[in-house]
């Protein structure tokens, strides 16, 4: 039940071997120490064990609540507390802007500190998660008057902010937005329409609610260009409109969803009733602005598969030390010592991918050099699509390991490992499916350039399996990395080359697993050169069994990835959808005995 202790040494080995020294001497963080990195995890990580939670399974077990009559949502007493630590200890604002009132940590340090906050309640981190990226996005592309009134709040975390993209009709098709905007005579637009899956889309956590709504103007053009983005408060005090008082803009909500897991976070049905709305950004330029918020919240997502991986893992270890079978301790058994190190250097794996994701973001935004801020904005780009899509599918597969090693009792909820597995699912699914992300892999990351940033991160990671070819036992190792590069090669060339729009899109998923796995790899590798690291006997170990294990079958991918969609069966292929109603049909025939 409940245990969790922040792993802050493979943490700190992590952002090694992403660069944060590099990083410290920027005029950027020229006020930064290494110490202070130090002191900040060792403190968060304290915060996150003894306050984040013991919130964690009540808020599985107790969910918000919706008043119908008020639309005022309410969370359990400890959740609340939960959080209003959070802010008071001011964890919210540390890799915030320093002109908004944040500690100007670098992303990847605060990167680091939500892992932690993650694996200890995944469901309550949700609402900064949110309003960090709503702070991304004000930043960009907020007005002077905007950013004035409007981040000091969010950055605090007094006020918190949500992400209103999604309707009935327009899910992944983001053009198919139906919510209106109609102007007003003094500046303001006047919203309408309906929301849902809004994540802590109302709360009693804070005092404001800041609502990022993509809408259509009068007369807009059909699609994404079409779509303009507004911003809109729970209520309508303060930025100079009139005080009617708590949920008096025209904001309700109407549906609280009942969810597989993320019990905590209340996903709600939002309807906009003339509510009061301010354009941020210019007409029509909505899916620029909201991809500004989408790009972090994708980082935070990928996150979040390594963060229930993590609590599963010292989960099932725990299980594995203390439950006795065959007269010794379960972990003695070697298929279950097989599962623990299988989740132990994925999660390695995953966490050095994720870090060296936000370092680039980092140099991007932050170095003083302007050529290496186009080229980490380049890497960042590319690395994003994988760094969503593969460490949320390995959530989902590692939490069902964690239920695995504990055998019958993962089973039942009493032992609390099933809920990561329920917290993990969502993973793959939100903030554009892992489906979405591999496609926008090859057509956007990979093909857009004809391959110049993969071929730039793949002679990265060559450098990385020479270099780990030359330290004594790990030849083999080396040699598997070697080969998957290789094979991204081959298949990076055949999608360069591939006309067939089918083709490519077919193979888009075998070929970003085939490319995180590889890079991963290669990462998780760096960290064992890193000065200090080598002498890790724990990491070495799972350096080389992620590299001998995982490789080959991720290589095994290139025929999949090279035959496209041809060879499936044309029967498959052609094979019409049921009509509607059939199904109920054959169901009747069936119980007819037919």
């Amino acid at each position: 039940m409940a245990t969790y202790r922040a792993p802050v040494a493979a943490i700190a080995g992590a952002l090694d071997a992403a660069g944060l020294a590099s990083m410290l001497r920027w005029p950027a963080y020229a006020e930064i120490e290494r110490q202070d990195v130090t002191d900040v995890l060792a403190e968060v990580g304290r915060f996150a064990e003894e306050v984040w939670l013991p919130s964690d399974r009540i808020g599985d077990q107790q969910p918000p609540r919706l008043d119908p009559d008020s639309g005022a949502v309410t969370t359990p007493a400890e959740i609340r507390r939960a959080y209003r630590g959070f802010v008071e200890a001011g964890w919210a604002a540390l890799a915030m802007p320093g002109a908004a009132g944040g500690g100007g940590f670098p992303a990847l340090v605060g990167l680091a500190a939500e892992e932690l906050l993650d694996s200890a309640n995944l469901g309550l981190s949700l609402c900064p998660m949110l309003t960090h990226g709503a702070v991304h996005l004000l930043e960009r592309w907020g007005s002077a008057e905007q950013r004035a009134a409007y981040l000091p709040h969010l950055v605090s975390g007094e006020w918190t902010g949500t992400m209103c993209m999604t309707e009935p009709e327009a899910g992944s098709d983001v053009g198919a937005v139906r919510t209106r905007a109609v102007p007003g005579d003094d500046g303001t637009w006047s919203l309408t329409g309906t929301k849902i899956f809004i994540t802590w889309g109302d709360h009693d956590l804070a005092d404001g609610i800041v609502h990022l709504v993509l809408a259509r103007t009068p007369g807009a053009p059909a699609g994404t260009k079409g779509i303009s983005l507004f911003l809109v408060r729970r209520d309508r005090s303060g930025a100079g409109l009139p005080s009617d008082g708590l949920r008096a803009n025209g904001v309700r909500v109407v549906g609280l969803e009942r969810k597989l897991g993320l019990h905590a976070s209340p996903t709600c049905v939002l309807e906009l009733d003339g509510a009061v709305g301010e354009l941020v950004g210019a007409v029509g330029g909505g899916m620029a602005g909201m991809f500004t918020m989408m790009n972090a919240a994708r980082l935070s997502i990928g996150l979040q598969g390594l963060a229930v991986a993590e609590r599963g893992y010292q989960a099932a270890v725990a299980h594995a030390r203390d439950r006795v079978q065959g007269g010794v301790p379960i972990g003695e058994h070697p298929d279950v010592r097989r599962m623990l190190l299988d989740m132990a250097s994925g999660i390695d794996a995953m966490r050095a991918l994720l870090y060296e994701t936000a370092a680039a973001a980092d140099v991007a935004r932050h170095h003083p050099d302007a050529e290496r801020r186009r080229l980490g904005q380049s890497r960042a780009d590319l690395l994003t699509p994988l760094a969503k899509a593969w460490p949320t599918d390995e959530g989902v597969r590692l939490t069902s390991v964690a239920i695995q090693v504990h055998g019958g009792m993962g089973y039942v909820e009493e032992t609390g490992v099933a809920q990561h597995w329920r917290d993990s699912r969502i993973g793959p699914i939100y903030e554009g499916t892992n489906g979405i992300q591999a496609i926008d892999l090859v057509e956007r990351k990979v093909r857009r350039d004809g391959g110049i940033a993969m071929a730039a991160l793949l002679h990265d990671i060559d450098d990385t399996a020479r270099a780990l070819g030359a330290l004594e036992g790990f030849d083999d190792a080396a040699h598997e990395v070697d080969q998957a590069i290789g094979a991204v090669r081959t298949a990076t060339e055949h999608l360069l080359a591939a006309d067939a729009v089918e083709d490519r899109r077919a193979v888009a998923t075998p070929y970003l697993e085939l490319t995180a796995t590889t890079v991963a790899a290669a990462l998780l590798a760096r960290q064992i050169l890193v000065p200090g690291h080598r002498r890790d006997a724990a990491l070495a170990r799972r350096v080389r069994l992620f590299a001998l294990d995982r490789l080959p079958v991720a290589r095994a991918l290139v025929p999949r990835i090279l035959r496209g969609v041809v060879g499936i069966d044309d029967r498959v292929r052609d094979e019409p959808l049921p009509p509607r109603g059939s199904i109920r049909t054959m169901a009747e025939a069936t119980s007819q005995g037919a």
